[in-house]
């Protein structure tokens, strides 16, 4: 196709424009050949006739189609010329915000005068591995590739970044530095990375300055090679310079600044260490304050000092080298400031004592009076004579401004060294990559010498930059088999010729600066002579005899030859350098040290270092007079020779190239100036790319992106099963030309607007397919309306007659209905009627029956009444004669007995006086005595006994008697006031009577009161109806201030609510946060550890060297055994050896920046451990105020605290008994070793058995303060129980005796019967109450009794028990006791809060003691054990030598008791029993041997935790402390190594997590504590372990667990990461949904899913891959959950940070495709169960971002809509996704930056992260639930594939 066709009506063109240099427009008709005026209408609404120049006939440059606008890459524009670059450029930096865009092999860099959170570390770890292509344009990205070359293809790399001052090179180099410092570390502990990145503030100080272009500009070229090892990891680092601009040094222009290091000298002038400079202000000195401008805003050079100053010392620059570098800038400052005074025309002085120049001295340490001698004279040698010259006040000035510049530049040179020295390294450079920072090409209003070697340069570089790119574009022809012929590219060769070839500018200038009396002029004359119109280049100015122009690459530049041959000659008097050379300041001579090996003018290269892999210069050789010759090169033939060295470096490596643009003249951010951007371009060789580009096949297509992208325009016939032969068919179809296009191996090569052609006619068919469906869209609502109207008629006619019949129904009903009501009516008021006359006749025979009723009730109840006090009366009299009968009978009874026995005791006074009545009766009786003394004895305790149960019945019979004498009392009592009542009856009566007379009285004047009522009535009625009225209104207000107060109380509940719920989530936050740090602290620790044990082996490799014969290898067991190694209670006895002898290591050198991250991060931690301090002060101090509120309440308990704080300090005493027993024991076992020492009579032995003895006494003394303590506990519960009172009946006797007054007398006896009815009332209740009590003290009995026959049961139980458990046993027993107790004192306090508060206080305390007595009981108690065992032990050994030296015989003598030994069924306790010795081979066959695969499928889950842990159970049964440390401290080192070892398999980490959590379950399941043991059987319940605690271990386990989770994360992410980016967003899984945007793919990868890419379902396939290994290790669910969780958060993470670093995926259809692939992960999720792991709120981030790039993004409402939706989205990436969106086709709109702008002011108030990514590296805290297991220990069998045959079931 002619490219005259493109030019039709409504095609966009750009035509010249002397304002916006390109300005586009439309065309208004067709263009046919023969033409010479175009109609244009401009986008400014103008039409224009644009004539065609008829020499040329050109036509204007067409323009791109808006879907090509914005590309990352200029070479994929299908119109590949200026204007289209200059728009491109313009639309991605103005609207876009991105300032990097690629054109082909270079980056163009525009600066937008703003800090950008484009550079961060995420960022950096986002290009990291990624290929050039695959995302947005960077810096980072030319870093990577040329980092990704250098490993691949083993080749030094350069990358050469160029630009005018200002444009932004020194910031992209430090930036492309700062990526290989962070992407490839460092191979030693030096820090070389930070070393690097250090040199940037040193060499910015010392080498930028401000000018008016920019406020931070690079004053001299630097090339920084960055030295890899074959790890391609920073080893060290070079830096060479190139043109130190010294004239700045002694003058500025307006505006500008000199070198940094100056001012911030002066900012610094009052710091203590700088009082000897004498420096003062900026303005002070001469050499500061020509610009005018000494501060830049926003700049604190003081901060700026102490950077500098700190980038020094991690250089390794000492604190005297730094001062001794300030004292020769600030000489030069006040050197500045010398003045001379003119003698004559030809001599001048400096005047006596100049302070400026005594300071100069002094600070150079020189003399004053040779120094002001020299600067005013000058020395003159001829062939014999030499001669002493003074020198006029002009040339003296000079000598002085060059003087301060030479000192300068050696000063210059001498830091360059240091810097050098610092970054060299020992090791062998592999490769390097050099940076090199270098000035663009320049042109001024007055150009110099120093522009001149400036643009000298950028000759050189740009032919080299031609040269490469030519090169890259041949070759990509060649590898694609495509024909090519030679492309015409622009060379410069004769450029460079003129300036450097033989008789070349340079030549004859260094010619000129040898002769004598050679100046500007004459050189001028010769560069006329020898070049004007000779070649085509070189030029003559019109007006100027002193100045010359060449024809550069990027524009043509007018030289002033003024100034050229004193630059060039770079003159100092050598007698002023002899001054300074015998200086007493040691620093200074070192200066001016000759240094034979420089390769930059500046001498720039350290000395003595060992040079990088480049190719060396030719070596010089060494003849007399070669240092004369060598001192007395010139400046421009240093800089060509350096030039050629740097061209040489260059062209040995492969070339990166980053073109940095300056926008605007004036800084402002973000704007964009066309014509100093196309002068740039023109000069940077952006537009020479392009044109070599454009001349070939600039567009290139993948087969299967053409096909994708241009399928709508093929047929179906035409689609075949080769991709390749498809697409050829189609094109020979729409492309006629077949020059046009070109078929290579992989791609198609298109000419220049052969894309937009295509995309015309792709447009075109799609408008059409659109048009088709629009109508047939149109006709189809149409005919829906149609039927819809059509429908609605048919419905309102249906409904308007159904409404008519049903209204004439309703009235049929209607009057039917009215006939019913009134029949209904009638008869209701009939029955209504007769009802109330019949209901009156029914009240009155009620009321009139109930009246005869009443008076019968009444008769009856006073007859019985009566009958009643007779028959008491009577009964009484009866029981009075009786008794006093029966008084009488007993009197007389006991008289006569009395008298009976008086004669009876006399008679036998009588017989006792008589002896033979005496004898007689003793005769026999010594026998009998015996015997009756016996039956006395027995017959005593059965008194005794008798006795007791006598005092018993009395005390029952005393208080049952009591009580019934009491009651007694009280009815007497009522008895006689019942008949005082009746005598006051009659009384009463007799006064009714006159009562009745007053009665009468009173009637008469009732009436007289009634009337008086009645008018009051009324005035009352009246005062209610206003108080009525009143209470009304008080009723509305209360009623609203009830509701106020309500809506204010729900307001209040509202807001505290809300507080509630914010407060917990912060406070969930700080937990994950806390735990996260944990975690991450954990993960650093294991890090610097295995960092530790690979110095230890480097170390162990390096000093150890292996000898001849055997050698001993180390034991890791014994070196990690201190790390996990816990120091028990038991291992606090001195006189026990308990811990081996460590092997001796040298120690390794201490690593200095490992020491002070360490220190730093130990403040942090002591900070954190302070606040945590304070806090926990805090809350102790709550504590104890709530205490002593506590305390000024009743204490309830305080008897038992006193108690148990008595048995405590009994314990304590008794523990410090027990010790000092034994004590004693060991004194006495260590005395002799006799083999009687241990015999059965021996002291040792005895000590032993009081030992054993005095514990069972011990025993027993606990067990009856147990029973004691449960006693004190009973009658405190019985203390609590309220006692009530009976009331007062006196109350009513006082109060009745009270009443004086008549008219209460009658009250009063109906008062006094109603006291009768109460009374009995209370007997009743007072004796049900009795019997309630009675009841309840009968059960309190009985649960006594079952309490003590379990107690009993119990002390029963613990005898069985060993001596070393009773103890605890009993403590344990007591602690259950309390908790039953305080449930039941919850329930008989629930109605009284505060007193169960207090009670559960001090039982808390109680309980809390109890616990720490039984921690300390239990320590104590395994002390004793273990030293009972090793005493046993020796007790064991003496026994044994005794037994050999006891004869044969002996021991036959000894009678052998048989011993029967039942046969018993092996029942087995859960326990697996091994040797000592044998540990090593089970930790190695058990772990270090072990294949995950085969335990996971054919064992059960867990199985090496469980072996292990029954292992840990037989050593706790053993009570071997040292055998339990060594097998968990061996098996947690083994997890470890195997961890290290194959950390890279999923399925070994997964299957380590799983049992670790296991082995961890398994510890807190059987450690004994309540809070793990409710899930337990009673048979697991007794595998608990005994003896130890292991609560430490425990803990380390844990941490253990939280490693292997993080380790299993990064695998994870390993193996995901791949797969992420090309399933998630390149893959189209729903296909033909987005079209393919065209791109330019030079070289770079495409962003289409070939064969062999992965895919959703890959991802889908690794997820199910990882969620079965997991189950089938028998991993916990909740553990499962989080890892799913941390793996779809990283899916999310990276597929958005892609997002958002990819401009060709932000688009509507990809946003679709996004949708789509989250769904089916959602539904992964719910086919496992998982939906409520968490994992799908990860996913929110990139949920809404794909939504983001589906909605509408024009109104407001949008706007708004946007805001609500994207809230898991920070302002950043909302921001971001929005400048990023692209059109993939012609029908979609891009986003307005007005938009933009709302959606920025709508989010301004969003507190959220700047960070622009996601931090894919973050790890959520993990969390071990514990998950007991149902598994019996005993039913565990061990398979014999294990190799486990030494260990047996026990």
């Amino acid at each position: 196709m002619a490219a005259s066709e493109l030019y039709t009506k409504f095609a966009r063109v750009w035509i010249p424009d002397p304002e916006e240099v390109w300005k586009s427009a439309e065309l208004l008709k067709d263009y046919k050949p023969g033409d010479k005026v175009l109609l244009l209408h401009l986008e400014e609404g103008k039409d224009l006739e644009y004539r065609l120049d008829p020499k040329t006939k050109e036509l204007p440059h067409l323009r791109n189609p808006d879907i090509l606008v914005g590309e990352n890459d200029l070479t994929a524009l299908s119109y590949l010329h200026e204007p289209a670059v200059l728009h491109n450029l313009r639309v991605r930096f103005i609207d876009s915000k991105l300032i990097y865009t690629y054109c082909g092999i270079v980056l163009v860099a525009i600066n937008p005068y703003e800090q950008l959170p484009i550079y961060g570390e995420d960022i950096i770890n986002a290009y990291s591995g990624q290929n050039m292509g695959d995302m947005d344009p960077h810096i980072f990205a030319v870093a990577e590739e040329a980092y990704k070359q250098m490993a691949r293809d083993e080749r030094n790399q350069s990358i050469i970044v160029s630009g005018e001052s200002g444009a932004g090179k020194t910031v992209s180099a430090k930036y492309a530095m700062r990526y290989f410092a962070t992407v490839s570390g460092s191979a030693s502990e030096a820090n070389v990375e930070e070393k690097v990145l250090a040199s940037n503030p040193i060499m910015e100080s010392i080498g930028n300055a401000k000018t008016t272009r920019n406020d931070n500009s690079s004053r001299f070229g630097k090339y920084i090679e960055i030295g890899f090892d074959k790890r391609y990891r920073i080893i060290g680092a070079n830096m060479r310079t190139y043109l130190l601009e010294k004239s700045r040094v002694v003058f500025q222009a307006e505006e500008e600044r000199n070198y940094h290091i100056f001012y911030q000298l002066c900012a610094s002038a009052k710091l203590p260490e700088f009082k000897m400079l004498r420096l003062g202000n900026a303005d002070d000195f001469n050499y500061t304050q020509q610009g005018g401008s000494p501060v830049i805003e926003g700049v604190d050079d003081a901060k700026e000092m102490a950077h500098t100053r700190q980038a020094c010392t991690l250089l390794g620059i000492s604190e005297s080298h730094q001062m001794g570098i300030f004292r020769i800038l600030a000489g030069i400052l006040h050197l500045g400031n010398v003045g001379f005074t003119s003698r004559d025309a030809d001599s001048c002085t400096i005047p006596p004592k100049h302070e400026p120049l005594c300071i100069f001295c002094d600070l150079m340490g020189v003399d004053y009076e040779e120094m002001c001698h020299w600067l005013c004279h000058r020395k003159l040698a001829t062939a014999t004579e030499t001669y002493i010259k003074p020198i006029s006040k002009l040339q003296a000035t000079n000598a002085r401004d060059a003087l301060a510049k030479h000192i300068y530049a050696k000063l210059f040179n001498w830091i360059v060294d240091n810097v050098n020295q610092a970054l060299h390294s020992a090791v062998k450079q592999h490769s390097f990559i050099g940076v090199l920072d270098i000035y663009g090409f320049e042109t001024f209003e007055i150009n110099s010498f120093e522009q001149f070697c400036i643009n000298y340069a950028n000759e050189k570089l740009q032919q080299q930059f031609n040269m490469h790119v030519f090169k890259l574009e041949q070759e990509e022809y060649m590898k694609e088999q495509i024909p090519w012929t030679l492309i015409d590219f622009y060379d410069n060769q004769p450029c460079i010729n003129l300036i450097e070839s033989k008789l070349g500018i340079l030549d004859l200038l260094d010619e000129e600066c040898k002769m004598p009396k050679g100046t500007d002029d004459t050189w001028a004359q010769k560069l006329y002579n020898t070049h004007l119109n000779k070649c085509t280049l070189f030029e003559k100015p019109r007006l100027s005899n002193k100045a010359f122009i060449i024809q550069h690459f990027a524009d043509k530049v007018e030289y002033q030859c003024e100034g050229f041959l004193e630059k060039n000659k770079d003159t100092v008097f050598e007698e002023q350098i002899k001054v300074l050379k015998s200086s007493k300041f040691k620093m200074l001579p070192e200066l001016f040290q000759d240094d034979e090996k420089a390769i930059s003018p500046t001498s720039a290269t350290s000395s003595g270092r060992t040079p990088l892999t480049r190719i060396p210069a030719k070596p010089t050789k060494g003849r007399p007079g070669q240092m004369a010759k060598e001192h007395k090169k010139t400046v421009g033939h240093q800089f060509r020779n350096s030039l050629h060295l740097l061209m040489e470096t260059l062209n040995a490596t492969t070339p990166h190239y980053v073109r940095c643009i300056k926008p605007n003249d004036f800084k402002f951010p973000f704007t964009f100036d066309e014509k100093r951007a196309v002068q740039q371009l023109r000069a940077c060789g952006v537009l020479e790319t392009i044109r070599i580009s454009a001349a070939g096949f600039p567009s290139r297509w993948t087969y299967q992106e053409f096909f994708s992208r241009y399928r709508v325009l093929m047929k179906q016939k035409d689609v075949l099963s080769d991709r390749k032969q498809t697409c050829k068919n189609v094109l020979e179809k729409l492309i006629l030309d077949k020059d046009k296009y070109q078929f290579g191996k992989t791609k198609i090569f298109f000419r220049a607007g052969q894309v937009a052609y295509l995309e015309k006619l792709r447009a075109d068919k799609l408008r059409a397919a659109c048009i088709r469906i629009q109508k047939t869209i149109r006709g189809w609502l149409l005919r829906k309306k149609y039927l819809r109207m059509r429908k609605a008629a048919i419905t309102v006619q249906r409904y308007v007659r159904g409404y008519q019949a049903r209204c004439y129904a309703k009235f049929l009903r209607r009057t039917k209905a009215a006939t019913i009501i009134q029949k209904y009516w009638r008869m209701f008021v009939v029955c209504r009627r007769y009802k109330i006359r019949r209901a009156a006749t029914i009240v009155l025979q009620s009321y009139l029956r109930g009246f005869l009723a009443r008076n019968r009730y009444r008769k009856i109840l006073r007859e019985h009444k009566a009958v009643i006090i007779q028959k008491r009366v009577r009964g009484w009299l009866a029981r009075t004669h009786y008794k006093r009968s029966m008084h009488a009978i007993i009197y007389l009874q006991c008289c006569f007995r009395r008298m009976m026995a008086k004669r009876e005791l006399k008679k036998l006074k009588i017989e006792a006086r008589s002896v033979e009545r005496y004898k007689k009766l003793h005769i026999g009786m010594e026998n009998k005595i015996m015997q009756l003394q016996r039956k006395v004895d027995e017959q005593n305790k059965d008194y005794k006994c008798l006795v007791e149960k006598l005092t018993n019945l009395e005390g029952i019979y005393n208080s049952e008697t009591e009580k019934l004498r009491s009651d007694l009392e009280r009815l007497q009592l009522s008895e006689e006031e019942a008949k005082v009542a009746t005598g006051r009856v009659l009384s009463l009566q007799e006064e009714i009577a006159k009562l009745r007379k007053d009665l009468e009285q009173t009637r008469s004047e009732k009436k007289c009161i009634e009337e008086r009522a009645d008018q009051y009535k009324q005035e009352t009625e009246q005062l209610v109806s206003n108080l009525k009225e009143e209470n009304t209104l008080l009723k509305q207000e209360k009623e609203a201030l009830n509701h106020r107060i309500v809506e204010q109380a729900k307001e209040m509940t509202e807001t505290m609510e809300k507080k509630l719920v914010e407060e917990t989530k912060q406070l969930e936050l700080d937990l994950n946060d806390e735990r996260l740090r944990y975690q991450n602290l954990l993960n650093e620790f294991s890090r610097l550890e295995e960092r530790y044990d690979d110095l230890k082996e480097e170390m162990t490799l390096m000093v150890h060297v292996p000898k001849p014969g055997h050698k001993r290898t180390d034991s890791t067991h014994s070196s990690n055994e201190s790390e996990y190694t816990f120091s028990s209670e038991i291992a606090e006895m001195e006189d026990i050896p308990s811990r081996t002898e460590e092997p001796s290591e040298k120690k390794v050198p201490l690593d200095m920046s490992l020491f002070l991250k360490l220190q730093k991060r130990v403040t942090e931690l002591e900070q954190e451990k302070q606040v945590m301090q304070d806090e926990l002060d805090r809350k102790e101090e709550q504590v104890l105020r709530s205490k002593a509120k506590e305390e000024e309440r009743p204490q309830i308990r305080g008897a038992e605290l006193e108690y148990e704080s008595l048995k405590r300090q009994e314990l304590e005493s008794e523990n410090k008994k027990l010790k000092n027993e034994l004590n004693e024991l060991r004194k006495a076992l260590s005395e002799k070793s006799a083999p009687e020492v241990t015999a059965p009579g021996a002291p040792a032995y005895r000590v032993l058995m009081e030992q054993l003895t005095s514990v069972s006494e011990e025993l027993d003394v606990r067990k009856e303060e147990v029973l004691i303590l449960r006693s004190q506990l009973v009658s405190q519960k019985e203390a609590i129980h309220p006692k009530n009172t009976m009331t007062d009946s006196t109350i009513l006797l006082e109060d009745v005796q009270k009443m004086k007054d008549k008219g209460e007398i009658a009250q009063a006896y109906i008062g006094l019967k109603e006291t009768n009815r109460l009374l009995e009332s209370q007997l009743q209740s007072q004796k049900r109450s009795h019997e309630n009590e009675a009841e309840a003290l009968r059960g309190e009995i009985q649960s006594l009794k079952e309490e003590n026959n379990r107690q009993q049961q119990l002390l029963a139980q613990n005898l069985q028990l060993p001596p070393e458990a009773r103890i605890e046993a009993s403590l344990q027993h007591e602690i259950t006791r309390l908790t039953n107790e305080n449930l039941y004192f919850e329930e008989l306090y629930a109605d009284e809060p505060k007193k169960y508060q207090s009670y559960r206080i001090s039982l808390y305390k109680r309980m809390i003691d109890l616990m720490e007595q039984l921690e300390k009981q239990d320590k104590t108690v395994r002390k004793l054990k273990k030293q009972l065992k090793v005493f046993a032990k020796k007790i064991g050994e003496l026994e044994v030598g005794q037994m050999e030296n006891i004869s044969p015989g002996q021991i036959i003598d000894e009678p052998i008791r048989p011993v029967n030994i039942p046969r018993k069924e092996k029942d087995f306790q859960g326990m697996l029993e091994y040797k000592k010795e044998d540990e090593q081979k089970l930790v190695k066959n058990l772990i270090l041997e072990l294949k995950p695969r085969g335990v996971a499928v054919n064992l059960i889950p867990g199985l090496p935790a469980y072996i292990l842990f029954m292992c840990v159970r037989h050593a706790d049964y053993l009570n071997d402390d040292q055998k339990v440390r060594s097998l968990l401290t061996s098996t947690i080192n083994s997890i470890k190594k195997v961890l290290k070892k194959r950390g890279d398999d999923f399925e070994t980490v997964s299957f380590w997590l799983s049992n670790t959590c296991r082995f961890l379950h398994c510890l807190k399941q059987y450690s004994g504590e309540e809070g793990f043991m409710k899930h337990n059987t009673s048979r697991q319940n007794e595998h608990c372990l005994t003896n130890f605690d292991l609560a430490e271990y425990r803990q380390v386990l844990s941490d253990l667990a939280i490693q292997i989770y993080q380790q299993l994360v990064r695998v994870l992410e390993n193996i995901l990461q791949p797969m992420i980016v090309s399933g998630m967003l390149e893959h189209e899984t729903i296909q033909g949904v987005s079209g393919v945007k065209p791109t330019g793919l030079r070289k770079r990868t495409s962003s289409i899913a070939d064969e062999g890419t992965y895919t959703l379902d890959s991802i889908l396939r690794q997820l199910n891959s990882f969620h079965s290994v997991m189950c089938q290790h028998g991993m916990d669910p909740e553990l499962i959950k989080q890892v799913v969780k941390q793996m779809f958060y990283i899916v999310g993470a990276i597929t958005l940070n892609n997002l958002l670093l990819r401009k060709d995926m932000c688009s509507w259809s990809k946003g679709m495709q996004i949708r789509y692939n989250v769904s089916q992960l959602e539904e992964w999720l719910r086919d496992k169960n998982l939906m409520n792991s968490g994992a799908k709120e990860t996913l929110e981030p990139l949920i809404q971002a794909a939504q983001l790039l589906q909605v509408k993004k024009k109104t407001d409402d949008d706007a708004e809509a946007i805001c609500s939706m994207c809230n898991a989205l920070t302002t950043a990436q909302i921001v971001k996704v929005l400048n990023l969106y692209t059109p993939v086709n012609e029908f979609e709109e891009r986003v307005s930056v007005s938009f933009i702008r709302t959606i920025q002011m709508r989010l301004r108030d969003r507190k959220d992260s700047p960070q622009l990514l996601m931090d894919a590296k973050h790890i959520f805290p993990v969390t071990f639930p514990f998950n007991p297991s149902s598994l019996a220990l005993e039913t565990i069998q061990i398979p014999a594939s294990l190799g486990l045959g030494f260990i047996s079931r026990v």
